[in-house]
């Protein structure tokens, strides 16, 4: 079976290079993700779909230091022993800020500002044995797909 993306409409799937979907108000410009029908900034109704830069830097990060409770079902949250994972901040030039899944790197190498891209990762298995996928942010230039 192939895999299923972990929510519609929140990336491009399936996609070589896949995009985060979001949305820009038609009134004031303002980009918002995931896309919803009204904007934050002024309020508007008026919010067109609209797909998000692929690339951006680092703004900030921290690291999941212990297993989340559930609802949580990502497998990588079920290593033994834990290893605890980057997340980060990327702001895409423009845009705006998204808070993602960081992969393809150590948080020792995370530098303030380092250039990143959107990639795909496996998260979880569906019930149905279906592999699960959501979007994550690694280091541009690394082989991380």
């Amino acid at each position: 079976m192939p895999p299923v993306p972990i929510a519609d409409d929140l990336f491009t799937w399936p996609d070589d290079e896949p995009r985060l979907i979001g949305g820009r108000c038609e009134e004031c410009g303002t980009h918002v993700f995931p896309l919803r029908a009204g904007c934050a900034r002024c309020g508007a109704a008026a919010v067109e779909r609209a797909l998000l830069s692929r690339s951006g830097t680092l703004w900030t990060w921290t690291t999941q230091g212990f297993p989340p409770k559930a609802p949580f079902r990502g497998e990588f949250a079920g290593t033994d022993p834990f290893e605890p994972w980057p997340v980060g901040v990327v702001e895409l030039p423009g845009q705006l800020r998204v808070e993602s899944l960081l992969t393809g790197c150590a948080v020792g190498d995370l530098e303030f500002g380092m250039p990143m891209r959107l990639v795909t990762m496996p998260f979880s298995t569906g019930e149905d044995g279906r592999e699960i996928i959501t979007f994550a942010f690694a280091p541009e230039g690394t082989g991380h797909a």
